[in-house]
């Protein structure tokens, strides 16, 4: 019989472009003229009579998140190496972390010589389970990290209120986040730290860069000689001409600094990022409407959310209807319908190709340790469940109209009404 699916060479539901991500600000390309000419690339470079645009950028981004402090970053992974080093944790200790997210979850952690340790997670929500976390700790255990995940706020009251408890550190990884609230406060400002990567794909998007946020001023010192080899800004600015970072020296460091390049396009891409979420977020709203209709659940955030921003949308299958198709398989189809990639959800960390810290020696530092930071017989099955009942998709198609929203709900009508067409092949690719 011939296949109706475009996965199998019928027509597609959409042949039309998505919006391009990154979009750039109107003001983007300016702005990197003038740094270009400038004579300062770097905040390592000479002081030429005005703040840096990292400094500025640092001023914006605390301001729109109503934090004291911001300390720009390199990169998401490196905002996660400072603010855990900054909180002191190090050698030995525990860092308790979501199982289903990226990898750099639990890389960072193995890169300051600490243990992750995996935690289930909120099917609903798909972020880290309180309870899983409480149950979790230990007395080697120094701090959280927990990722909003998605477009799902974490139960941050009840993480906060058990780390105040338990005397940990809680460092909120709001890489997909930017701009969501909890009850009227920005995701990243409960921790004791917010992260926030500024990779290509996320709402505030640089190319690569990253921030922290603080309120607590010593950390924040830290953080600043941690990324800049233990040098800071000086309190007064040096002569025209001369090296502006100082150096501090308390802290050994590393060069983890955002470029000018990175600080100036962020700063323009800024302005853009609260309309641009409030688009997200009603394009969402009717998408969710939509597939809600077909039996799909899309995810959850957590009660007390008061603003959520979409760094991918995440929807549930309807198990009634795909028994034991390979959900890969599904988002195959369903990108081959709309000619837009959509994915399973990330795999468990501690079963994903890229986290493999037996593939650098560096971390054998003892037999006990190298057994700990990479559990063979670990099992934890809400992680593994949702993993093959979940599909995402970037945010940029949510930047779209409303006819868009009702493409990608056709594509999944279609995909839900074949989808005996894909189980046979399931099970010879299975054979």
């Amino acid at each position: 019989m011939t296949s109706r699916l475009a996965v199998h060479d019928a027509a597609p539901i959409r042949t039309r472009p998505w919006p391009t991500w990154p979009l750039p600000a109107p003001g983007a390309e300016a702005a990197l003229r003038e740094v270009l000419r400038a004579g300062r690339w770097s905040i390592s470079g000479p002081y030429r009579g005005e703040d840096t645009r990292e400094r500025r950028f640092a001023r914006a981004f605390a301001e729109f998140n109503a934090a004291a402090h911001c300390v720009p970053t390199a990169s998401g992974t490196a905002g996660l190496m400072i603010a855990l080093e900054a909180c002191g944790v190090g050698a030995g200790d525990e860092v308790i972390v979501p199982a289903v997210s990226w990898v750099a979850s639990a890389s960072t952690v193995l890169g300051v010589n600490a243990i992750p340790v995996f935690v289930d997670i909120d099917p609903r929500t798909l972020c880290m389970s309180p309870e899983a976390v409480e149950a979790a700790i230990t007395p080697a255990t120094r701090a959280i990290v927990v990722v909003h995940l998605y477009s799902a706020l974490a139960d941050l009251t009840a993480l906060r209120a058990l780390a105040n408890r338990r005397g940990l550190r809680l460092i909120e990884d709001a890489a997909q986040a930017h701009g969501a609230t909890f009850k009227g406060e920005r995701a990243g400002t409960v921790g004791d730290v917010g992260v926030f990567s500024m990779h290509q794909m996320k709402v505030l998007a640089g190319g690569e860069g990253g921030a922290v946020i603080t309120d607590d001023a010593e950390l924040a010192r830290s953080m600043e000689q941690l990324r800049a080899d233990g040098r800071g800004y000086p309190a007064k600015p040096p002569a025209r001409g001369r090296m502006e970072l100082e150096e501090i020296g308390e802290l050994m460091g590393s060069n983890r600094a955002l470029s000018e390049f990175q600080a100036a396009l962020l700063l323009e891409q800024l302005s853009l990022l609260d309309e641009q979420n409030r688009i997200r977020a009603r394009r969402a709203a009717l998408l969710e409407t939509l597939l809600v209709d077909l039996g799909c659940l899309p995810q959850r955030t957590t009660p007390g959310t008061t603003s959520r921003t979409y760094f991918k949308f995440a929807v549930e299958l309807p198990p009634s209807e795909f028994h034991d198709t390979d959900v890969g398989v599904i988002a195959a189809a369903l990108s081959a319908e709309l000619s837009l990639p959509v994915d399973p959800v990330y795999s468990p960390v501690y079963r994903s190709r890229l986290y493999r810290p037996h593939s650098r020696s560096r971390f054998e530092t003892s037999k006990e340790h190298w057994k700990r930071i990479a559990p063979e017989s670990l099992h934890l099955p809400r992680c593994e469940g949702v993993v093959s009942r979940f599909v995402t998709f970037h945010h940029s198609a949510l930047l779209g109209d409303d006819r868009d929203m009702e493409d990608i709900a056709a594509a999944f009508a279609k995909v839900i009404r074949h989808q005996t067409e894909l189980q046979p092949r399931v099970r010879q690719r299975d054979r």
